[in-house]
């Protein structure tokens, strides 16, 4: 993976963001506004399967207003993250933050995929009620702590 790494480190675009005096913090505060739009984006449906707030809010209506937020915030995420990879991807790489993150964000991914192939195939039978079953709950809390984990791993990529 490093020979990738140095290759990439050594395209005109990695580069141009590396040795930019504005724009790699440009494209890290874009990262943090995407960050910022896709957890906030997921943690408010999180909450909501917890039961913790909006409890008033069919769960499918609130899935449908949320996921466009959760997909921009994501497409932000992930065009943003890889500039910032490439700019200093042979030093970025081995660090144990940065594959704690990557980790947490396949098993994020994984995650949800089980979600809407499982739990969430049964929301009308759920999707008025105040308190949900245990399913939900546990799909909700285990997003949370996943996602609390991915931010905490990109915090820590620039102090280990």
């Amino acid at each position: 993976m490093m020979p990738f790494c140095r290759w990439l480190e050594h395209t005109s675009v990695a580069a141009a963001v590396r040795e930019s005096l504005w724009l790699f913090p440009a494209i890290e505060t874009l990262h943090l506004l995407g960050m910022a739009v896709l957890v906030g984006s997921i943690a408010a449906f999180d909450l909501r399967l917890l039961g913790w707030m909006l409890r008033r809010q069919r769960v499918s209506a609130l899935a449908e207003r949320l996921l466009p937020w959760s997909w921009a915030g994501f497409a932000v995420q992930l065009v943003t993250g890889a500039l910032l990879f490439a700019s200093e991807a042979v030093k970025v790489y081995p660090n144990p933050a940065f594959r704690l993150k990557m980790l947490l964000l396949f098993l994020v991914g994984l995650h949800a995929l089980i979600f809407h192939l499982s739990v969430y195939r049964n929301v009308a039978s759920w999707d008025d009620t105040e308190v949900l079953p245990a399913g939900p709950k546990v799909a909700g809390f285990v997003s949370i702590l996943l996602w609390i984990g991915i931010v905490a791993a990109g915090r820590f990529i620039g102090f280990v």
